[in-house]
């Protein structure tokens, strides 16, 4: 399915919504609780996420460094978790996350990030800063502001 907008026509997104916080386990728990989601479950092969994390090689004290819940229907956003400990510079704790590069890895995944940065800038995004790839944990991203400085992801 294409949408139109200004002039240009993309594949429809989806978006999940990223909270900063100093403990993305329990935030999670809360918000599988209070909304009826469910913790994400473990990639295929991995019975658990501590058996996922431990073949993936990230160390022990990085493991509660985020978490996700979904919706079990499958309709609502995915809520994203990301240790933060204290003030966020910016000043933000909530964002969205645009998947514009859904199982894509490494250098086709920032292409595919920054092709779509190059089509949200000429509507009037603000590229603000770009986050390579650093294995285990992190597959690259891109963050923007929209024309009213709001800031988001492009995941």
């Amino acid at each position: 399915m294409a949408r139109q907008a200004a002039g240009m026509t993309t594949p429809a997104r989806t978006v999940q919504i990223t909270l900063d916080c100093p403990d993305p386990h329990a935030l999670a728990l809360f918000w599988a609780a209070a909304l009826g989601y469910q913790l994400e479950p473990p990639p295929p092969g991995h019975a658990s996420w501590e058996d996922a994390l431990e073949a993936f090689g990230v160390p022990p004290e990085r493991r509660n460094d985020r978490s996700a819940v979904v919706d079990p229907a499958g309709q609502g956003p995915r809520l994203f978790f990301q240790r933060s400990e204290g003030p966020v510079p910016s000043g933000r704790r909530v964002h969205l996350d645009v998947r514009a590069a859904p199982g894509l890895l490494d250098e086709e995944r920032m292409a595919a990030l920054e092709a779509e940065c190059r089509r949200l800038q000429a509507l009037g995004a603000r590229l603000v800063e770009r986050h390579e790839p650093s294995p285990p944990l992190e597959r690259g991203h891109l963050v923007l502001s929209d024309p009213a400085g709001h800031v988001f992801c492009l995941d």
